[in-house]
This record gives C-alpha cells, structure tokens and sequence, in this order.
C-alpha cells in the first residue's frame, strides 16, 4: 500500500515541524513543501510588478493555484517510486472541498495509494507569535494587516472522514498525533 500525506492548516500553525516530525520517524518518505516554491512566486511578482502579498488578488488568480497544481504533481510523480509521499501546504480551499478530495482520493485509488490527511491544531494567536519568530518575508504582508488577513482563515477543523488531527499545543499531544499517523502507516505495510 502507498500512502499520499497532506498536513494542512492555515499558516504558521506547525506544518512543517509536524510534516518533519512524521517524516523523521517512517522509512525513507519523499518530503515536499509547498513553501519550496515561493521563490517562484516571488519571480512573478516582481516581474509583474505586484506587492509581494500571498494573500492578494493577485495572488488568487495567477500563482495559488499553479503552486498547488506543481506540488501535487510532483507528489504523483514521486508515488511512482516511493511508498509515501508528505506534502506539507495549507491546502485551505482544497481541504473543504469534498468534491476536490472525493476526485483526489478515485486518482489515488488508480494508482494503488491511500490519502491521509492530518489537521495540524493551532490558534490564531499562537501563528501570530510562530510568524513573528521565523521572520520570514513571506509573512510581511499578514504580519502588517493581521486583522484582515487573520478575518480570512478558517481554523475549524474540517469535516472529513478519517481525518487526524494533530494538537500542536504541546509536546505531549503533538507527539500522540504524529504517532498515530506512523502507525496508521507502518501497520497497513
């Protein structure tokens, strides 16, 4: 069995600490981070001339999708010869979208592979705090209008079937979610 693994939250919730986490305790996964690709994204603004602003129409229209588009092709192409494959990216539109995930999971039944989805549990306040500490530009515009960018996440839980969450309040309830995802893994090897 193969596995598809797509840790989502909205940003600086812990993604990429839970996703490398997960990471660190399976067998030789391919690893993917869809913040990889922001030089990219970052190219494209300046050649448009656009403020550097991922959460902008802009945005919206002519690079959100296509990084998304690139990094679930690169994990389809990476299924071919690896087991498991993580991709680590908010996945905010997609993760709600029943239609999305019921179109995903016929794709990967094709190719013999089962989806996870983990939930990575944060609050608004706590991202706030993760985004002043990593200082990272892609951050500067939420960082700057915070009342606007924060009135546009959505920290619910999704409602899907089988989804894990994992809390990422402490140590003690990250480390009970990650588990639970490297076992769920590792027992249907």
């Amino acid at each position: 069995m193969k596995y598809l693994v797509l840790v989502t939250a909205p940003p600086a919730c812990g993604k990429t600490f839970i996703s490398k986490r997960i990471a660190e305790l399976l067998n030789n996964p391919v690893y993917l981070d869809k913040d990889a690709l922001t030089v990219l994204s970052s190219q494209i603004f300046e050649v448009a001339k656009q403020e550097v602003n991922r959460s902008s129409d802009f945005f919206e229209k002519n690079i959100r999708d296509f990084e998304y588009y690139a990094i679930m092709n690169i994990a389809f192409e990476a299924l071919r010869y690896n087991s498991c494959v993580i991709v680590n990216a908010p996945f905010s539109k997609e993760i709600r979208d029943r239609d999305y995930i019921f179109k995903l999971k016929q794709k990967l039944n094709k190719m013999g592979t089962r989806l996870v989805i983990v939930w990575v549990y944060s609050d608004p306040k706590t991202s706030y705090e993760r985004m002043v500490k990593r200082n990272s530009s892609r951050d500067t515009w939420k960082l700057q209008h915070w009342d606007e960018y924060i009135s546009e996440r959505n920290y619910q839980k999704p409602n899907i079937d089988g989804l894990i969450v994992v809390n990422n309040s402490n140590d003690k309830l990250y480390k009970n979610g990650v588990k639970r995802v490297v076992s769920l893994i590792n027992s249907n090897k």
